[in-house]
């Protein structure tokens, strides 16, 4: 039987933030790996909770350019800088594995929250650590190394057990801020060294605890 709503906020604490009054607003969604949650640029209409799977963020440049920001796991928010700036959707946010969010209308919240002070202490305490994580990540890229970069990505869409379905390498380039030379390169010496088989436009870790050697911390997680 599927876990009540009220059930799940009480488990992740944050049933004083969401009280009873917002449950005939929540709303139940999956998605599958490779599914977008929603889409850099459209409008942002609803709230949304991750209390399963994980994510993937990425933001694209006025030139066209993606780059991935990080990745999220429960307890997360999307939506929540756009609904208290007003503004369309900052970044494309994608499941990595097969996820559940909770969601609930940004008019519930305008409607029963605005002036709720632990609602809004919430959202301010989540979007100033995004904010701090997101200039971290950018740093992140441009200071570490292709090997580094492209290690942790690895890392990050291939949960234990699982065979990364490749990606076109223009693509994946893009997303860790690299030429699609330099990052053929760097897949062509993590095969060499035993790291990883890549075979019918698949990825396989093979040594997942020699790349984290190679990741250090990993820097999207």
């Amino acid at each position: 039987m599927e876990e009540s709503i009220r059930n799940v906020l009480e488990q992740y604490g944050i049933d004083d933030v969401f009280g009873p009054v917002f449950d005939p607003y929540f709303t139940r969604h999956t998605f599958t790996p490779g599914e977008r949650i929603c889409t850099q640029g459209e409008q942002a209409e609803r709230l949304f909770v991750l209390i399963e799977g994980k994510l993937k963020i990425s933001t694209t440049s006025p030139e066209g350019k993606r780059l991935v920001l990080s990745f999220k796991h429960p307890l997360d928010l999307i939506g929540d800088i756009e609904y208290v700036q007003r503004t369309d959707l900052m970044n494309t946010v994608e499941a990595v594995t097969p996820v559940t969010v909770l969601g609930i209308p940004y008019e519930a919240l305008v409607k029963h929250g605005s002036d709720d002070p632990v609602l809004l202490r919430f959202l301010l305490e989540t979007i100033t650590q995004k904010f701090f994580l997101k200039s971290n990540s950018l740093s992140f890229n441009l200071l570490y190394p292709v090997e580094v970069r492209l290690a942790s990505y690895l890392l990050s869409m291939t949960p234990i057990g699982e065979v990364l379905e490749e990606m076109a390498l223009s693509d994946v380039a893009d997303l860790i801020g690299t030429s699609y030379r330099h990052l053929n390169r760097v897949l062509r010496d993590f095969e060499q060294d035993g790291l990883i088989e890549r075979r019918r436009g698949s990825v396989r870790l093979l040594d997942r605890s020699a790349l984290q050697m190679r990741a250090g911390n990993n820097i999207y997680e």
